[in-house]
């Protein structure tokens, strides 16, 4: 027992102090995982054997990486992104791969080594990518969309790579020939297990899902999410596939119901700790030694891979009709290695395709361009405004669009931010016929917004050159609507420079900045906590027949003193936040009614949409704004629909908009 269980605390305790630091240094902490394992595999201090129970565990950990891939892959995402991804995301992995068998034919090696290393050095780390984009708020700019269909079609790609790898493991004295059946014979069997799979996956899972979701359980919610991941994919492994084409299309039915964020919750601590298993035997393959004994290869391979992406992808961009700038920033954020690229180079070597000598190099060269990979990212605006003019040009229209509407404003409001309390306060504004201008940096807000005919622009509030676009000298009142003290800091730092008479009124998430706040210039500083109590205490004391002058003026006079009387609470194990919560509140979607949707032509009475919990808030017709619509209003291709109600119903309401 102690034997077999010092290899897993070993593990366990390299993983968790590699993944620490790597947090500390704002890394991915995939790439401790890979270092890890570097560390403690085999060819290094050779604390963990090489053996087929660790690569089991490691095959869990890719299952459970296509599930989450197939949980996000959504049909009307495709059919909205079909150009970028059957386009561009086509012709960057074919041009790839075709690039790497040449190379591999320059240097005399099997065309089937060339296949292998090109499909994976086509693909690129989404976990890296898609993360960095989320932080830098650029997820839904134009080079960000780019970004995300090259990707969706690189996860694509690797369905078909796994199918084919089996197949060119098996060897053939007529090559051309047998290849060719074996392939064909792959894709057929393949084709066949996919119809089968969906045609009657469809009809069950959501009826199924229905039966297990009212037991009201969340372990059997769990267990029958796991059945069906390690189900579909043993299914797809009895017909001589992989295991990772079923957990694919596990993710893909479930993807298709209301239950996929409920399931993407519930199934993300196993998927996390599988995968960084799998990462750290990956790392295992690496053997140092091999590495610096090649160490001009690694570096030739980790230049070329950098530079020919940059080149092929920027050009592919060019191609599809984007500026020089946002084409080198999709270029420079998908030119690393990626997650696939290792489950691709693992299943080959399990099948003998690749050397050690040449698996080595690739292996090195992909890792360092994944450590590369946020510095790139990181940075490439820096290099993009120093070779392209229009970058500063960009900066100029931002500034001039929210000029533009707000050039005809006189005692106007200016909202900092427009999340749900910057919401909130427009709707009111709105009622009380106030004019507003809110301004945001979350393009994807800002594009739903503006499609329902809010008046919301992009721009960042702590800059002084858009809070004067926006007005700030003739402006009444301006709200800071989110809860950050470093950016209202900045914000009141500029106001105090241009206008100190302005008014403005501060959100704060408790009574830890309000003296720092009001001290820098707020003139009033709500602290939202604090308001929650205050609104609590002045329905408690009407219901105890305290008269209602008294209510309102404790409550005046608690906030005339800062809110004295509240300061300090006694702590407890129930004030942490609860990570879920935010799935559960209602929140606004945007939904554009394409042509062949479901709900073409038909009535909102006719979707019951009230059913699924969800409210139409408005319709949106020919840039005309829809105001209170009813259960006669009847949807036309075009439509832009604008629905409230929980991040679940949203998902199965969108599901019966666009798919019946």
């Amino acid at each position: 027992m102690t034997d077999s269980l010092l290899p897993i605390l070993i593990l366990l305790s390299t993983a968790v102090f590699a993944v620490v630091i790597f947090r500390l240094l704002r890394l991915p902490p995939m790439l401790g995982y890979l270092l890890s394992g570097v560390l403690i595999g085999p060819h290094a201090l050779g604390w963990i054997p090489d053996n087929e129970e660790t690569r089991h565990l490691a095959e869990f950990g890719v299952v459970f990486l296509m599930f989450s891939i197939g949980l996000e892959f959504s049909l009307p995402k495709l059919v909205t992104m079909k150009r970028i991804v059957f386009g561009f995301g086509t012709l960057q992995v074919v041009i790839s791969i075709v690039i790497v068998m040449a190379i591999a034919w320059l240097l005399n090696l099997d065309w089937r080594v060339g296949l292998v290393i090109g499909g994976a050095l086509a693909m690129s780390s989404t976990a890296i990518v898609i993360k960095m984009l989320s932080e830098r708020l650029e997820l839904n700019t134009l080079h960000g969309r780019q970004v995300i269909g090259v990707l969706l079609f690189q996860d694509l790609a690797v369905i078909p790579l796994l199918i084919v790898i089996p197949a060119l493991a098996t060897s053939f004295e007529n090559e051309s020939i047998e290849y060719g059946n074996v392939l064909a014979a792959a894709a057929l069997k393949a084709l066949a297990v996919l119809t089968l799979i969906l045609f009657f996956g469809q009809r069950l899972m959501r009826p199924w899902f229905h039966v297990v979701a009212q037991q009201k359980s969340s372990e059997l919610f769990v267990l029958n999410v796991l059945l069906i991941t390690l189900g579909l994919a043993w299914l797809t492994e009895l017909a001589g596939l992989s295991l990772a084409l079923g957990a694919f299309l596990a993710g893909m039915l479930i993807s298709e119901t209301e239950y996929r964020y409920q399931v993407e919750d519930d199934i993300k601590p196993f998927r996390d700790i599988l995968l960084g298993l799998f990462f750290v035997t990956i790392g295992m393959l690496l053997d140092i030694q091999v590495v610096i004994d090649n160490f001009l290869w690694v570096a030739v391979i980790l230049t070329g891979l950098i530079i020919l992406k940059i080149i092929l992808i920027t050009g592919l961009s060019r191609l599809f009709g984007t500026q020089p700038n946002t084409a080198l920033r999709t270029g420079m954020s998908l030119a690393q290695g990626g997650e696939f690229g290792f489950v691709l180079l693992a299943q080959a070597t399990m099948h003998g395709l690749i050397d050690n000598a040449i698996l080595q190099p690739v292996l090195a060269a992909m890792v360092l361009s994944m450590l590369l990979a946020p510095f790139m990212i990181e940075y490439s605006e820096r290099v993009i405004q120093r070779f392209y003019t229009s970058e500063w040009m960009q900066r100029a229209m931002e500034i001039t669009t929210i000029a533009a509407q707000t050039i005809a404003e006189q005692n106007h409001v200016i909202i900092c931010g427009y999340g749900r309390s910057g919401q909130n306060l427009s709707r009111l504004l709105e009622q009380e016929s106030v004019p507003f201008i809110a301004l945001d940096l979350d393009p994807r807000r800002i594009h739903e917004a503006k499609m329902a005919g809010e008046a919301v622009v992009y721009g960042d509030a702590a800059r002084k050159e858009v809070l004067i676009a926006a007005g700030v000298l003739r402006a009444k009142v301006l709200v800071v609507s989110y809860a950050d003290t470093v950016s209202a800091l900045k914000i009141l730092n500029h106001v105090r420079i241009l206008r100190p008479e302005l008014t403005v009124v501060v959100r704060t998430r408790d009574d830890s900045d309000i003296d720092l706040l009001k001290e820098a210039g707020a003139t009033e500083v709500v602290a939202e906590i604090l308001e929650g109590s205050l609104m609590l205490a002045s329905h408690a004391l009407m219901f105890m027949d305290v008269s209602t002058g008294r209510i309102l003026r404790r409550i005046r006079q608690t906030r005339e003193q800062r809110y004295s009387l509240f300061r300090g609470f006694y702590y407890g194990v129930t004030d942490e936040s609860d990570e879920g919560h935010e799935r559960l509140l209602p929140r606004l979607l945007t939904i554009t009614i394409t042509p062949g949707a479901a709900a073409v032509s038909k009535t909102l009475g006719e979707l019951c949409l009230p059913d699924l919990s969800v409210e139409v808030t408005a319709v949106r017709r020919r840039n005309i704004r829809g105001l209170l619509p009813s259960d006669e209003t009847r949807l036309e291709a075009g439509d832009v629909v604008v629905l409230r109600g929980t991040q679940e119903n949203l998902a199965a309401a969108e599901i019966r908009l666009m798919q019946g």
